[in-house]
């Protein structure tokens, strides 16, 4: 078998679809869903930066790709071809606790089997974009299928965790329900969450693995690769690595203060995704186990569009994430405040699609 093809590493699917319509939105599905963000982004890359056509400034490649728009989106995605590898160009700078955030789309040529391949893993010393079937000094290799429930087809998930002196060995998992497998043609959203040596993956609202021993004591991630098999093609925008190392309840409680990036809007728009499910919940927790305390919930945005516009949109949006709290975790009103900010707080130049998804935010401010 030519070793690109088993090389290849993969991706996984991210849902940053459309508005979701009322307030009232499909939070019940995401009930189980425990993925917070990172509360400080270290890398962002929304494709905005280049031209439609060219390849991603910040991504490397041996094969081929372009930045496209699709319909229905008004997000640029980058595409990776299935004739190679795809790495960031400078690799990831992570600590120990980080996440991952992706919106996601596999395509695929015909009705062959179709897996995208995502590796995770400890490079050797100036070798950012290894070729070999199993790359760097260790890592996790996840092997990612999808469900076509119209042809009655189903492609598992598994994953290998490794180290070059053990490469065909190491721990191995599966998953095989169809719940959580990525869809065709459909936006899927990917969320990896990694604490020291524990890797949790969720694909939309459902967690498909929680692996405890993903890497070797002492790795250090520093880079994540990208491939399919030859009839697929992945699409991926929003890509997001934000540091998880801080634990939200003790920011909150000793500061006063907590930034989210977990709390996520389709552009525009105020309606709060069930995908923030998770960091809404961990504020509700932290005011439900302390009953005297009370929140201001302030909504932030960059600095495109127009400045009343933006004004505006923050304050409905602030507005929506405490009518979460009250209609979905009974919180009462009385202890939560809202306001908006729009553009005019920034905590980064908005000069670059990195800093202005530092600027879009929601703060919870204690009272």
């Amino acid at each position: 078998m030519n070793i690109m093809k088993k090389l290849v590493t993969a991706i996984v699917i991210i849902t940053f679809a459309s508005s979701l319509g009322a307030q009232t939105n499909d939070f019940k599905t995401y009930s189980n869903y425990d993925f917070v963000a990172g509360n400080k982004v270290l890398f962002f890359d929304n494709f905005s930066s280049g031209s439609i056509g060219d390849f991603p400034v910040m991504w490397q490649t041996n094969g081929s790709g372009e930045i496209v728009t699709i319909d229905n989106s008004s997000e640029r995605w980058f595409m990776m071809n299935n004739d190679g590898l795809f790495y960031l160009n400078e690799g990831l700078n992570v600590p120990e606790n980080f996440t991952i955030e992706m919106d996601v789309i596999v395509k695929r040529n015909d009705f062959a089997p179709c897996q995208v391949f995502l590796t995770l893993f400890d490079p050797e010393k100036n070798d950012l974009y290894p070729g070999m079937y199993v790359p760097g000094k260790s890592g996790i290799e996840l092997n990612l299928g999808y469900f076509d429930k119209e042809n009655d087809f189903q492609e598992d998930h598994d994953y290998r965790v490794y180290n070059n002196s053990d490469e065909i060995g190491g721990i191995t998992g599966r998953y095989t329900k169809p719940e959580g497998l990525f869809k065709i043609d459909k936006v899927s959203k990917l969320c990896i969450w990694v604490q020291k040596t524990r890797l949790r993956l969720y694909i939309d609202n459902v967690k498909v693995f929680d692996i405890q021993r993903a890497f070797s004591s002492g790795a250090k991630v520093g880079q994540i690769r990208f491939g399919t098999q030859d009839v697929c093609k992945i699409l991926i925008t929003n890509f997001r690595v934000a540091d998880a190392t801080e634990d939200a309840r003790s920011k909150f409680l000793t500061d006063g203060k907590l930034v989210s990036y977990g709390i996520y809007f389709d552009s525009g728009k105020d309606i709060v995704k069930p995908q923030s499910y998770g960091a809404i919940k961990e504020m509700a927790a932290i005011l439900t186990d302390n009953t005297s305390l009370k929140v201001l919930i302030v909504g932030h945005t960059d600095s495109d569009g127009d400045n009343k516009m933006n004004l505006d949109l923050s304050k409905r949006r602030a507005e929506n994430v405490k009518k979460v709290l009250m209609t979905e975790f009974k919180i009462d009103a009385s202890r939560i405040t809202s306001d908006g900010k729009g553009e005019t707080e920034p905590i980064a130049e908005n000069n670059s699609a990195e800093n202005k998804a530092k600027n879009r935010r929601v703060e919870f401010i204690k009272q």
